[in-house]
């Protein structure tokens, strides 16, 4: 489990293919940035961008995360080098600062709109629909691994649209300063909306 508060901006470094057919995954080589890997053993889990990864080797700078195909088909940001947002999986001592994130990217949202608000950064993100029923005024989203807050939905055609604020330092200290109009983005949706949709949904089916 994770906090979708990022602790520090790494980079990958390289990619490396994990075998020669069209499906195979790769080795991400990812230089760690301010996290302190000292307390990081193999097999511990480590958020990248909001995707919870395992880690299979390490130096005191930099770890390796195997990814598969599938994971690659399904997130954003982790099939090319670049910076990414980094977590550490929580222990039972740390403060919940964000809320509780798993680690698992329900799906990819494009963002519509990103620009200054007076101090502040509104995003505009459109998830795909059948996200849109997780979604509520201030409720909670996790965009390339970083816990916000929902201040507007829209339902449209296309899809459900959120709009976000960013405060200075959420810009500052996380990959999301390098977004712009077009750019994909992981998102991971509140995990108790998670289960009152089922809840719900089972209750229906009785």
């Amino acid at each position: 489990m994770f906090t979708g508060i990022v602790a520090a901006v790494g980079s990958i470094q390289t990619l490396t293919p994990l075998g020669s057919a069209a499906d195979a995954g790769v080795r991400l080589t990812i230089a760690a940035g301010g996290l302190p890997l000292a307390d990081v053993a193999i097999g511990d889990s480590i958020a990248i961008n909001g995707a919870c990864m395992t880690v299979v080797a390490k130096t005191d700078s930099q770890f390796d995360v195997d990814v598969s195909r599938e994971s690659l088909n399904r997130t954003a940001g982790l099939d090319q080098p670049g910076e990414v947002n980094l977590e550490k999986a929580l222990t039972l001592a740390d403060r919940l600062g964000g809320h509780l994130v798993s680690g698992h990217v329900d799906g990819l949202g494009t963002v519509r709109r990103f620009e200054p608000v007076g101090e502040s950064w509104e995003l505009v993100v459109q998830a795909p629909r059948e996200l849109g029923k997780y979604l509520a005024y201030k409720g909670s989203i996790v965009v390339n691994g970083v816990s916000l807050t929902v201040n507007r939905v829209e339902d449209t055609a296309a899809g459900s649209e959120f709009s976000i604020n960013l405060i200075p330092h959420t810009i500052q200290v996380t990959t999301l300063k390098h977004l712009q109009a077009g750019s994909r983005v992981n998102l991971e949706i509140d995990l108790i909306a998670r289960y009152v949709e089922r809840m719900l949904s089972a209750k229906g089916a009785a």
